[in-house]
């Protein structure tokens, strides 16, 4: 489904008055949910549910399109509904579950998708009604168009480093990225080398229950020395902040051509023999 009039972050308000609009499915991704759920809203629990998978060095990885397809296809949604992506707005990385399933529709091809701005807290902080048990819905069919080009694949992570000249953003943590600190997903500390680093937790703000504006987003870019052109790819440890940083440049900034490296760093440290960059 693709309607160029969907907007890739919706409001409280906006929901609240759609919720029984015929093609809305409020799909609720929280990693536990707690505190209730949105009025009909369906329920797959991101850590789970099969949302990622690992695929050989990779902790994130896409799955298999029609893996997801059956997912999907199973909790009822089709292809001719539009879904809100219910995260618990905690965070920018809790944020993360909204953002990371979104971009898998889209990379299914399913462009009509959006994510509650600030989650099920901006939904209970406005006055939203709340239901003790998710909604469930018959299976659907829902069929995929797969795409790749939002999606940085090792290959081409390799051959970027190798010519220089895209931009590499590592969105976690200045500690992580300056290899003074390590994921447990991670061989080895450090980063990309030529990457720079924009940590995503000034992109949401959980006191707001909101993401950063636009202009705010590409601000945030400049000070951190990541050009916005020439296809960036954004990576972090297993593909979960970086949906973030990716979901900021491309939905909310409208920055051309941004691609997630869903394998990041966990793939990428993998093998010993690629490089990698630490400050000192």
């Amino acid at each position: 489904m693709t309607d160029s009039s969907i907007s890739p972050l919706v409001d409280a308000p906006w929901l609240k008055s759609r919720l029984d609009s015929p093609g809305i499915v409020v799909l609720d991704v929280r990693t536990p949910p707690a505190g209730g759920f949105v009025p009909g809203s369906l329920h797959s629990d991101y850590a789970t549910a099969g949302w990622r998978t690992v695929v050989g060095g990779g902790a994130g990885m896409l799955p298999e399109p029609d893996v997801l397809a059956g997912l999907i296809g199973g909790l009822g949604v089709g292809n001719g509904d539009h879904v809100v992506l219910v995260a618990a707005g905690a965070n920018a990385s809790d944020m993360g579950n909204a953002t990371r399933v979104y971009w898998t529709f889209k990379m299914l091809g399913h462009d009509a998708v959006s994510v509650l701005d600030g989650g099920f807290a901006a939904w209970t902080a406005a006055g939203g009604p709340v239901e003790p048990q998710p909604a469930v819905r018959k299976p659907a069919t829902f069929t995929v168009h797969p795409r790749a080009d939002l999606r940085a694949t090792l290959e081409q992570v390799e051959a970027a480093v190798q010519a220089g000249g895209t931009p590499l953003h590592d969105a976690r943590s200045p500690e992580q990225f300056a290899g003074k600190a390590k994921s447990p997903q991670a061989r080895a500390a450090g980063t990309i080398p030529g990457a720079v680093n924009l940590d995503i937790a000034a992109l949401f703000s959980p006191a707001e229950h909101r993401f950063a504006s636009p202009e705010a987003v590409k601000a945030m870019a400049d000070q951190a020395g990541l050009p916005l052109r020439d296809q960036p790819i954004t990576f972090c440890n297993t593909g979960h902040l970086a949906s973030v940083s990716w979901f900021a440049l491309s939905e909310i900034a409208g920055v051309p051509g941004v691609r997630l490296y869903d394998g990041s760093m966990s793939e990428w440290s993998a093998d010993p023999q690629r490089p990698l960059q630490t400050e000192g």
